[in-house]
């Protein structure tokens, strides 16, 4: 059983940085994909970004492309989301989550159902 659990959510004004981590349970950690979601109040599961197991390759949502980046540590077990630059728009619960297979390679895809273990969340809260 994996578990997965997200730090570093809070309340912050427009313009500021958070940054969230993701601590994975698991010793297989380092040979999988991960991802980080939010979702709104009355919206549906969002992508915001994706890692490959190794680090070398990332994807982003369009909406926070140049202002969020998604970075591993495989060491620790943990996946990180720095968010800078933040807006109102960004206010949503954070999930990290594990993407299946083995060593994928390909992180474009950003169906929530490409994703088998999830975290229950973190709070992000931007206000104007």
């Amino acid at each position: 059983q994996v578990q997965l659990v997200e730090s570093g959510g809070g309340l912050v004004q427009a313009g500021g940085s958070l940054r969230l981590s993701c601590a994975a349970s698991s010793l297989t950690f380092s040979s999988y994909a991960m991802g980080w979601f939010r979702q709104a109040p009355g919206k549906e599961r969002d992508f915001v970004a994706a890692i490959t197991w190794s680090g070398g390759r990332t994807n982003y949502a369009d909406s926070v492309k140049g202002r969020f980046t998604i970075s591993r540590d495989n060491a620790k077990n943990t996946v990180y989301l720095q968010m800078n630059s933040l807006k109102p728009d960004d206010t949503a619960i954070y999930y990290c989550a594990r993407r299946r297979g083995w060593r994928g390679t390909d992180v474009s895809t950003p169906d929530p159902d490409e994703y088998d273990y999830w975290g229950r969340g973190t709070q992000v809260t931007v206000s104007s």
